[in-house]
């Protein structure tokens, strides 16, 4: 999976629509969207951290990797 729909994926399972998501994780919405569509590359790292967050907050169903 690219790391793009890895993000939508993962905004998807917080149940979030893009303004929540981008709210929640204070990231401006344009940028939100530039790494949603491919137009920019999200860093992986923060990808890994944004996971960390809501796995740590309950946000998303801890048993999965």
């Amino acid at each position: 999976m690219d790391i793009a729909a890895e993000v939508r994926h993962l905004r998807d399972e917080m149940g979030m629509n893009r303004r929540e998501f981008c709210d929640y994780y204070a990231i401006p919405y344009r940028t939100m969207t530039d790494w949603e569509y491919g137009k920019r590359k999200m860093p992986e790292y923060l990808l890994r951290l944004m996971e960390y967050k809501a796995r740590a907050e309950k946000l998303v169903d801890t048993d999965k990797t």
